[in-house]
């Protein structure tokens, strides 16, 4: 699965357009009073302006070869969150994947992710026009297997590695929806921020088919 365009929403508009652009460099494709839209890669990352303040947790796919060179990168433009004792990257064992945190302009948790298993590795120097796409974006969920039933049925994505009572994952190693259920996993690793269905719009391929998809108030809807 790969995640072509995703949209967001925030009561922080200009902050996030300002932190995109300005502090990271990411190229703007189009810009409006009430939205704006980045290129990342082979995906699109929107976000629309909104009264409310939504917390999401999402995920950026960078070569498996640049994780230290990316966080010394970042670091000189965005702090990294520490996750113990000075460690500021995560070992995740069975997805055999790494990756750094850090917040966005609207207090987001976002993450840089490499996954040894896809072999994308490059020889420059990393810059912002390596990161290859958005990777994940979180779906909290009360029901970790009906939301993973309706995405199978409505999208033919499948389920992919966690468990289907307390945090799954459903999609590929391109493209994730993080599936927790939040009447068990409180907060989003590694902060303090509340884990709740945040609404979103996402179009997404698979399979070799393109489906426009809405998540709002714990309902999925196939727009396609």
């Amino acid at each position: 699965m790969k995640i072509q365009k995703l949209k967001l929403y925030t009561n922080k508009l200009d902050l996030e357009k300002q932190f995109y652009s300005e502090t990271l460099g990411f190229e703007i494709l189009e810009s409006t009073v009430n939205q704006f839209t980045l290129k990342i890669g082979w995906s699109e990352l929107t976000f629309e302006k909104s009264e409310n303040d939504y917390k999401y947790h999402y995920c950026f796919l960078i070569p498996s070869n640049k994780l230290n060179q990316a966080m010394e990168w970042m670091e000189k433009r965005v702090p990294i969150l520490d996750l113990e004792n000075g460690r500021k990257t995560q070992r995740f064992e069975s997805w055999n994947a790494d990756s750094f945190y850090f917040y966005d302009a609207s207090g987001n948790i976002a993450e840089f992710i490499v996954r040894h298993e896809l072999k994308n590795a490059t020889d420059s120097d990393f810059k912002i026009s390596d990161v290859l796409c958005i990777n994940e974006i979180g779906m909290p969920t009360s029901d970790v297997e009906k939301m993973n039933n309706q995405l199978q049925e409505n999208f033919g994505t499948k389920f992919w590695k966690g468990d289907r009572q307390r945090f799954g994952t459903n999609g590929s190693q391109e493209g994730l929806f993080l599936l927790p259920n939040y009447t068990k996993k409180d907060f989003w690793f590694p902060t303090s921020i509340k884990i709740t269905p945040e609404p979103f719009s996402a179009i997404i391929t698979t399979n070799n088919q393109t489906f426009h998809l809405e998540y709002k108030s714990e309902e999925l809807k196939n727009h396609s």
